[in-house]
């Protein structure tokens, strides 16, 4: 039997008879590449109504500026609602049941916000912008003096296909809901990450006379019962009876503890505290998380969110981490039953600090 022919060198052993690839030709260096497929080209390309008819464009042009518009007014109808409306305010939303207008009316108006702008582009470069499909060949990316100028007469042209400058209407609108459109992401940045300046951190329901419950149960507590080493987790009386319950238990908590009255190094501690028992804020002055962690043998407390750690024995002052400021000591006394009783508010406001925390 003859054997098969061997392909000559050079010779392309996957081209099956047709079309055979060959490199022995080629320039050195360079690799000839056999062409099996034509470029297609671009389909014709169709003109739209609004390409044809004026008064087609002018109207696509209206309903885009509406929709910029119908952002505007979603924007503007979430700032509203964020500052006057009322919060605890419900009502019966159709196919969702029972919810907090406040939110609702939040959500509702920062999707019509999005959704004005979302729409109004897409439909912009649906009916307006021009649509014919161009080839950019490739070539080598320079940032000479003759790449920049290519580049802005490109961005030139772009401004001049989409026909932003030969329709103010729409640029005007589209300015108004991209412009608008920050503020709510810089008010929710701003109102949403803590009190506004004012005193709320300043003033809690500690009063003189206030009991000290403890936290959840509410049972008031005897000085008796906090032992040497022993911590309670401890709010104002009556706190959950609030207004805005939440707000003030976490600006009013503290933690009790007993130290031996010789292991403390403050004399104003000593004095603001009862025969070694001390209460000092649970917010930490770094961000305002709850300071629950307390160590026994060494009298730390600790921060879990980010290791600040406050000497109990020393005025809870910092010892390590971020924090920068003591936790603020509560005044207490044991009324004529022999609870522990408050004999003020704290003396300077709890927590992070913020900018007007001196004023």
């Amino acid at each position: 039997m003859t054997p098969a022919p061997t392909p000559a060198h050079g010779e392309d052993k996957m081209s099956h008879g047709s079309h055979p690839a060959r490199f022995d030709d080629a320039p050195h260096g360079e690799v000839e590449i056999p062409e099996y497929f034509e470029n297609p080209g671009h389909p014709p390309h169709v003109l739209r109504w609004s390409d044809v008819d004026p008064a087609a464009a002018r109207r696509a042009e209206r309903q885009v500026a509406f929709l910029f518009l119908l952002s505007i007014l979603g924007t503007l109808g979430f700032i509203v609602a964020y500052f006057w409306m009322d919060q605890e305010a419900t009502g019966v939303i159709p196919g969702i049941g029972t919810q907090k207008l406040y939110h609702f009316t939040l959500g509702l108006t920062m999707a019509v916000s999005l959704l004005g702008i979302g729409f109004g582009v897409v439909h912009w470069a649906k009916t307006l912008m021009d649509d014919e499909e161009v080839t950019e060949e490739r070539h080598v990316l320079e940032a000479d003096g003759e790449t920049r100028r290519a580049f802005a007469d490109t961005v030139a042209e772009g401004l001049e296909s989409s026909q932003i400058m030969r329709r103010p209407l729409i640029k005007w609108t589209l300015g108004g809901a991209l412009g608008l459109f920050a503020l709510p992401l810089g008010i929710q940045l701003v109102g949403s990450m803590g009190p506004l300046p004012r005193n709320d951190l300043a003033v809690t329901m500690w009063k003189k006379g206030t009991r000290l419950v403890t936290d959840p149960d509410g049972l008031p507590v005897k000085a008796a019962d906090v032992t040497l080493g022993s911590v309670f987790h401890i709010m104002p009386e009556g706190v959950m009876e609030a207004e805005y319950p939440l707000n003030e238990k976490a600006k009013a908590s503290v933690l009790v503890m007993r130290l031996n009255p010789s292991d403390i190094k403050s004399e104003k501690q000593r004095e603001w505290g009862y025969e070694g028992i001390v209460a000092y804020s649970k917010v930490c002055t770094h961000v305002g998380c709850p300071v629950a962690l307390y160590e026994q043998q060494t009298h730390h407390l600790l921060c879990p969110c980010h290791q600040s750690t406050f000497d109990v024995t020393d005025d809870c002052k910092v010892i390590f981490g971020p924090a920068k400021r003591p936790l603020p000591q509560l005044k207490i006394a044991v009324d004529d039953e022999g609870y522990l009783t408050a004999l003020g508010d704290f003396s300077e406001p709890v927590g992070p600090s913020y900018w007007e925390r001196e004023l």
